[in-house]
């Protein structure tokens, strides 16, 4: 299998690098920048250099590695990476003047394989503090901005690098430009296919279980459902499956997730109550990271004892995919963590199982991708995502067994309403967050003090960059009426706009 590998220089972006090339059924695979390159099973066609927070010139800096040169494959730079680029090769990089930020238009000077079948003026996303201010020798100018070199290339070396981020929206031909570097200079074939990812996960499965069980953590969500159906297929009845009641599940979820599993009926599926742990992990936790690692830590533990009575169980199996690998994880030096996702943010070092995680490669739209090859309900495959934490990070703050049933009640409402319109698939993912903050209303002819709640609905495909929907006014003022009305302790609703980047689409 052909794959294209991205060096992270800690961009926020980069799993949107790696999503795009996907796109093209070229299999990618994203590591830090200070890490040996490992073995791979596939080969390597060619390397992307990430854009990053730094400045080469920062004490810090992170740096390219010389054995990356070494490969004689195809190199792209893209922002920080060019510039990285454009040092190792002894140009001059120099704080700009005027940094560039937003949508900029270049000019394409010089034909390139990089730019065929773009257009001369074209507007792409710029993001720096730092340019290029000569390039070096054997390199040539292809586009400039009107302060800035845009795309330069060296056909000798196989290096191009590019000033701007072509993986985003906003560069309006971006793809156009990735596709050129991955399929006609790198010459990757598009062989990534999912239904031989089925297959190779499958034989991979039997050969790391063999005579072993699997216990596996299920949520009632799509990533672990299609996770247990890939597992199943592998090893049949040594798979057991455990659902966990926290607490901080949806209205009455614990219920509806054992009546949704009836159209997989050859899982087996033992339900744990453990609501009364949960809350008495969390009396007191406000901090969004710590709450997070106490559920992982927490789930870890009922799992744990689960084992006492499945001796052969020696893995433990998670629906973690790509994107939760990559936003929990920090490189040394720029990459911020976003957040510790629980499957990979909770788990203790001295624990006893060896983890299976089967999707962790996959981003969420390949995993219902596999979902539906495997024969999985298209309403379990299409159902709204919820976080592994549940309610426990909806719950901005203290998170208490009062305030979660608020929640509950709030967010029932409004996944109800959006059935009822038909708007429930229209949207990707839409949920209720409870606020820690008290506000004054009337209700009555009274005085009421009570809780701010924020609605929340984005569409996406890959759930790595989003959108807000646009919601009808009416649909939002029914839902702010219904919710204030109907949810004692409730008295004020917001509609949260904020698109991802820069925010979350949770708000922990």
């Amino acid at each position: 299998m052909d794959s294209i590998l991205i060096i992270d220089y800690g961009s926020q972006y980069n799993q949107l690098i790696s999503r795009r090339i996907r796109e093209m059924n070229v299999y990618t695979e994203i590591i830090p920048y200070d890490k040996k390159i490992p073995k791979f099973n596939h080969e390597i066609k060619g390397i992307i250099l990430s854009g990053g927070p730094n400045s080469v010139y920062d004490e810090y800096a992170p740096y390219l590695r010389e054995e990356i040169l070494k490969l004689n494959v195809p190199i792209l730079g893209i922002c920080y990476g060019m510039q990285l680029l454009m040092q190792e090769e002894n140009g001059v990089v120099s704080p700009s003047n005027k940094r560039e930020y937003g949508k900029s238009k270049i000019k394409i000077i010089k034909n390139s394989k990089l730019t065929e079948n773009i257009r001369e003026e074209t507007i792409v996303w710029m993001s720096h503090s730092d340019h290029v201010e000569e390039i070096p020798f054997g390199y040539d100018i292809v586009a400039k901005t009107d302060s800035s070199i845009a795309i330069v290339e060296n056909t000798t070396k196989n290096i191009y690098a590019v000033q701007f981020h072509p993986e985003v929206t906003h560069t309006e031909e971006g793809m156009k430009l990735l596709s050129n570097f991955v399929l006609n200079i790198c010459n990757a074939k598009p062989n990534w296919d999912l239904s031989d990812f089925i297959e190779k996960s499958v034989e991979n499965i039997k050969q790391m279980v063999q005579e072993d069980e699997v216990i596996l953590g299920l949520s009632g969500g799509v990533d672990s459902s299609v996770a247990a159906g890939l597992i199943y297929k592998a090893i049949k009845d040594k798979l057991t499956c455990i659902f966990v009641d926290t607490g901080l599940l949806r209205y009455q979820e614990a219920e509806e997730v054992m009546t949704g599993y009836k159209n997989m009926p050859q899982l087996k599926i033992v339900k744990i109550d453990a609501k009364e742990r949960f809350f008495k992990a969390l009396k007191g936790i406000t901090d969004p990271e710590q709450k997070r690692k106490i559920i992982g830590k927490e789930f870890f533990e009922v799992f744990e004892a689960a084992k006492q009575k499945y001796a052969n169980a020696k893995f433990l199996a998670q629906g973690t995919i790509y994107p939760d690998v990559i936003e929990s994880k920090s490189v040394h030096g720029p990459s911020a963590t976003i957040k510790s996702h629980h499957n990979v943010g909770g788990i203790p070092n001295n624990h006893s199982f060896e983890i299976l995680e089967p999707l962790k490669y996959l981003f969420k739209d390949e995993v219902r991708k596999v979902g539906i090859k495997l024969g999985i309900s298209k309403d379990l495959i299409y159902r709204h995502p919820f976080p592994g934490p549940g309610l426990g990070i909806r719950v901005i703050g203290e998170v208490t067994e009062e305030k979660v049933e608020i929640l509950q009640k709030a967010d029932a409402i409004f996944i109800e309403e959006l059935r009822k319109q038909n708007l429930y698939n229209q949207v990707s993912q839409a949920f209720v967050t409870l606020l820690p903050v008290k506000t004054v209303g009337v209700m009555g002819d009274q005085r009421t003090y009570e809780y701010l709640c924020a609605i929340r609905s984005v569409n996406t495909t890959d759930f790595m960059t989003a959108h807000i929907s646009r919601l009808p006014y009416e649909f939002l003022e029914k839902i702010s009426t219904r919710i204030i009305n109907e949810v004692k302790g409730i008295n004020r609703l917001v509609y949260d706009i904020t698109s991802k980047p820069p925010g979350t689409i949770e708000w922990e």
